[in-house]
């Protein structure tokens, strides 16, 4: 029942093997269905466009041991393949433990694991490493080995013969070449849009695959796994996480049959989503609709909300400063009390000026008082806990979320709004972030909303309450002026 692709550390390989094998079975005309261990949106976007269908995240930490195991039964088992691609080493979790590692999904999941070797400066201490791999974890099925960045066919016999001697199946042999390298920047891989040869990459991957694994030994690890039986409410994640009898709140209904539209920035910009959120909104009865901030267009008309995904809004700051007419729509937006909820990358949109990689200041929308520059990797798991009833978060409800950005703020925190939580996380010391009112949330932390779940619920609800916004002759010289959201009556 499919298998976890592992490795010893990050940028051994994991992410080339899952797409050469999806790219081949999608050649081939069978479907395939890819999972990503962790809180990834990069090797997500990659694994979709090859595989064809959205890849799905496993993470116990951000959506709790049964969203899990649900996800993984119901849409792997509707495809005719499946794989896992696991998140840097095996047993690396958060903190120095292996919780929420692939090693944890792997034994959750009872996954065989195979496991891929950069080997380009090894030899016969292939064998000591994987060994340690093997037995680190007693009742972890290690499957075999694919060995990665192997320079000549006597390279690969001699590693052939170390992993012989631990009696570790050798499951291919991918070669060492500039064209199959996988191009990144500050937060990993560079998404497929940005890859303007993907579709003759795809066929290498392929052809890669065909050429270097052996794939009558794989393939047979890539079998679906089976659809879990009914459990007495809804068999498909979303409803099942939706559901309010399953939780630890209370769904109410304020939407009163009405068409509830929420713009989502959808762009270069603004691109770290899990396609759970999209679907989560619309089973709540919320309509999402693209917004292109960086091509300077006017908020939809008749929507109630705007939602700020994460994504890299520092390389396009300069395109972003120079879209008045999206920038002036959001600020009359915010002032007409339409529901904004940013996370990470759209949060940098809110704040007064955004320095590009180069350190040029570029203005943003001006809704929060700070300016944000680049700073240190900030990385890791955090527990939240709400600071007061925000748009999306109550106090005493504790939430687990995912920081990853290189942008940090300069910020003045004035009346009006209240800060958002206080996070905390392994080898970092707690503190005060985010902003929140009655119709914002703003925070530098990544949420999965299939474990935090009154969140499209509680957007449903503020956008009930707001007003449609009213599109173009509502923008320009209109009834309301801009209001910044920490001012007074905000």
């Amino acid at each position: 029942m499919a298998c976890l692709i592992a490795a010893p550390c990050s940028g051994s390989g994991k992410t080339l093997l899952s797409l050469a094998l999806s790219a081949l079975l999608r050649r081939g005309g069978a479907s395939v269905q890819v999972f990503k261990v962790g809180p990834d949106y990069l090797d997500p976007q990659l694994l979709g466009r090859v595989s064809g269908r959205p890849c799905r995240n496993l993470d116990r930490l951000l959506c709790g041991e049964e969203w899990l195991e649900r996800a993984f039964h119901w849409w792997g088992s509707q495809a005719d393949h499946c794989l896992v691609e696991g998140v840097m080493g095996l047993f690396d979790g958060r903190g120095p433990g292996s919780e929420g590692s692939s090693a944890e999904v792997a034994t959750l999941l009872e996954l065989p694991v195979v496991l891929v070797v950069e080997a380009s400066r090894q030899a016969g201490s292939l064998a000591a490493l994987v060994r340690g791999f093997r037995d680190h974890q007693p009742g972890l099925d290690l499957a075999g080995v694919v060995l990665n960045g192997v320079s000549t066919e006597r390279h690969r016999a001699l590693l052939s013969e170390a992993l012989a001697s631990i009696g570790m199946p050798l499951l291919g042999s991918l070669p060492r070449h500039p064209d199959l390298s996988l191009p990144s920047r500050h937060l990993g891989l560079l998404p497929p849009h940005e890859l303007q040869d993907f579709q003759a990459r795809s066929e290498e991957w392929a052809a890669l695959a065909e050429r270097h694994l052996d794939l009558e030994r794989l393939l047979p690890l890539l079998a679906p796994p089976p659809r879990l039986p009914s459990r007495g409410n809804a068999d498909d994640p979303i409803h099942w996480c939706l559901d309010p009898s399953a939780q630890a709140w209370e769904a109410i209904d304020t939407s009163g049959g009405r068409e509830l539209p929420i713009a989502i920035a959808s762009n270069a910009a603004f691109h770290f989503r899990y396609p759970e959120a999209t679907e989560l909104l619309t089973a709540v009865g919320v309509t999402p609709l693209p917004w292109d901030p960086l091509a300077d267009q006017p908020l939809p008309q008749g929507c109630r909300g705007v939602i700020l995904p994460g994504g890299y809004p520092e390389l396009h700051a300069a395109e972003l400063a120079a879209a008045r007419r999206s920038q002036d729509d959001l600020r009359h937006a915010a002032a007409a009390g339409l529901p904004i909820y940013a996370e990470c990358g759209g949060l940098l949109l809110l704040g007064q000026q955004l320095l590009d990689p180069l350190g040029e200041a570029h203005a943003m929308a001006g809704l929060l008082p700070f300016s944000a520059r680049r700073g240190p990797l900030q990385l890791g798991y955090r527990q939240a806990t709400p600071m007061g009833n925000g748009l999306v978060t109550r106090q005493g409800e504790g939430l687990v979320g995912h920081e990853f950005h290189r942008w940090e703020l300069s910020d003045t925190f004035v009346d009006g709004s209240e800060r958002l939580w206080q996070l905390e996380g392994w080898g970092w010391a707690p503190r005060q972030e985010g902003w929140t009112t009655p119709t914002l949330h703003a925070s530098w932390l990544h949420l999965h909303w299939a474990g935090c779940s009154a969140i499209p619920w509680r957007l449903r609800d503020a956008a009930a309450r707001a007003m449609p916004w009213p599109g173009e002759a509502g923008t320009s010289g209109g009834t309301v002026a801009p209001l910044p959201l920490w001012s007074a009556g905000a």
